[in-house]
């Protein structure tokens, strides 16, 4: 008789302990009534928690699973926010909610601005890499042939862009790192033309190989409109990644790049509130 209640007790314990840690799977990582009428408390939590260029489970704001090309398009209408739910495992979870009448308006539209940038970026992923010839400030020369078979990180700027210049550091210490790799090529398009960059680079140091007056093609051929841009290209010519920022180009390439390995620890410092000039 002590057996069969030993077991008893033990298949209810088992049954509540998988029904609590599902539970705990589901529920956000903070309260989030606390966040969508305080707008730098919901700043700093989607700085620290959210990265919509990642490749993360999306959920809607009715626990449902869906696309994350669905989950970006809703965010773009400003009406939510997204939250990441505490769960198990290497892949986030990030789950929709609604803000309702009385949500910091400041709170709407910059998440609508995010997420826009950030649904445009996707949809870029998946398709080839333009036809495109290159020749660096040192006459070095890139084209589609001469790169296949590499992966091609690039990045997108303009001198007067702060942020841009702002990331130098951290991306010389990624072309450091990968210095001796002969299948890796770091390739930056810019703007200005090629005497101002000469002198700007002077006292600027920048480790990729600059390519001059490439406003055109960045407009025109990949519709970039927000600066920086990064984009990551694997062997086959194909965009894998799109993002503004080198904290979330660096994640996405050493993952690309290394399928797991031990990630870098070249870091930037959480953004601040979103306020980038589109230079048209």
């Amino acid at each position: 008789m002590k057996k069969v209640i030993l077991l008893s007790v033990l298949i209810t314990f088992s049954i509540l302990v998988c029904h609590s840690e599902k539970q705990g799977q589901n529920q956000p990582n903070i309260v989030f009534k606390n966040l969508e009428k305080d707008f730098p408390k919901w700043w700093a939590y989607h700085s620290n928690n959210i990265v919509l260029s990642s490749d993360f489970i999306a959920i809607d704001n009715f626990s449902k699973i869906i696309s994350k090309g669905e989950f970006l398009s809703k965010l773009t209408s400003g009406e939510y926010i997204p939250l990441k739910l505490i769960s198990k495992g290497n892949t986030n979870h990030y789950q929709l909610y609604k803000l309702d009448e009385t949500a910091d308006k400041s709170i709407c539209e910059t998440i609508k601005n995010v997420s826009t940038y950030a649904y445009n970026n996707f949809k870029m992923e998946g398709k080839a890499f333009p036809e495109f010839y290159f020749k660096d400030l040192n006459g070095l020369e890139y084209n589609n042939e001469n790169t296949k078979g590499k992966i091609a990180v690039i990045k997108c700027w303009f001198i007067a862009c702060k942020a841009c210049v702002a990331e130098f550091p951290v991306l010389n210490e990624l072309v450091e790192k990968y210095q001796n790799r002969n299948d890796i090529v770091f390739i930056s398009l810019a703007f200005d033309q090629q005497e101002k960059l000469t002198q700007f680079l002077s006292k600027k140091p920048f480790s990729y190989a600059v390519i001059a007056n490439q406003k055109q093609f960045l407009s025109k051929e990949l519709g970039i409109n927000m600066y920086p841009t990064h984009l990551i290209i694997d062997r086959n010519g194909v965009i894998r990644k799109v993002v503004n920022n080198a904290n979330e180009m660096i994640m996405a390439f050493e993952s690309i790049e290394s399928s797991g390995k031990t990630k870098s620890q070249l870091t930037l410092p959480p953004p601040p509130p979103p306020t980038v000039t589109i230079k048209k």
